[in-house]
């Protein structure tokens, strides 16, 4: 069955995909902001170690933040089970869940709900379908979208681990681990490069290009890293700190001389004061 959707009815659908959805729920949208009633509807699920959440997006590959903040990754990922992937080439629009599909132009982005023309196509496995070919779109359908989902690139996965106490038991559901995480790491580095952005003239950002080869220390490991007074940790090491993100936090050593500081260098102040003349003179700070 195919019933033609715009409007209001095409959100409402949508949300009754998710809602109903029992077995697997797909989300393939180039572009995903949810919006907060998608957001409140699929939190039902929150405790469905047995739902498989497939989401795909696309766009941007050069900052795929672009086209999914941290915040719908930070959101997706506490789902039990769920895998979310990256195509490039993506433009389609489609939702499913194991009885029902909608194929649409709407993104799953909020903006797109509240304020654009949108429509969509919704298909309806029936058992009168089954037998009359009604059926044929939306698996014509899915079996496009299974090849589609097939060929992309895997991001994040997190699968439930089960317990099986004997052969006539039922399993139980004991944690979900993450088995795949690249999306971690790309926000982290996102992260990292705004804290640690330079926000300076074009002469300072000169400055900043002839001493980019110059040797420093990260002032946690004491690591030798490019002398940066903006970033004066190693990647790592900027991970752990990130947690808490506290520029005041007490570290180990100079960035500038690489030698034991004691507690007295920190994000924000990365070089020791005895050695911050020599530091200005040499890098012209």
């Amino acid at each position: 069955m195919a019933k033609f959707l715009k409007g209001n009815e095409l959100n409402a659908e949508l949300e009754k995909l998710f809602e109903s959805a029992q077995g697997n729920i797909i989300l393939i949208s180039p572009y995903i902001k949810l919006h907060d009633r998608y957001k409140s509807t699929l939190l039902t699920k929150l405790d469905r170690d047995d739902l498989e959440i497939t989401v795909l997006f696309g766009k941007n590959e050069d900052d795929m933040s672009r086209s999914m903040k941290q915040e719908d990754f930070d959101f997706f990922k506490q789902f039990p089970n769920i895998e979310i992937l990256f195509e490039k080439r993506l433009h389609a629009k489609y939702y499913a869940n194991e009885t029902k599909a909608i194929l649409s132009s709407m993104n799953l982005y909020g903006f797109s709900q509240n304020n654009n023309i949108e429509t969509g196509i919704l298909m309806e496995k029936t058992l009168r379908g089954t037998f009359t070919g009604e059926n044929n779109l939306e698996n014509d359908s899915w079996e496009y979208f299974e090849t589609v989902l097939q060929q992309a690139e895997l991001l994040f996965e997190k699968k439930p681990v089960y317990e099986k106490k004997n052969i006539l038991s039922s399993k139980k559901y004991i944690k979900s681990e993450i088995e795949t995480d690249k999306l971690s790491d790309f926000f982290n580095n996102k992260s990292y490069n705004k804290i640690f952005k330079k926000n300076t003239q074009k002469k300072e950002s000169k400055t900043t290009d002839n001493i980019k080869n110059e040797i420093g220390y990260c002032i946690r490991t004491g690591k030798e890293i490019a002398f940066n007074i903006e970033k004066p940790m190693e990647y790592e090491a900027f991970k752990m700190w990130n947690k808490y993100k506290d520029p005041d936090f007490p570290e180990k050593y100079c960035h500038f001389s690489g030698e034991l500081s004691n507690g007295k260098t920190s994000v924000n102040k990365p070089i020791l004061n005895e050695n911050w003349k020599k530091a200005k003179e040499k890098f012209n700070l």
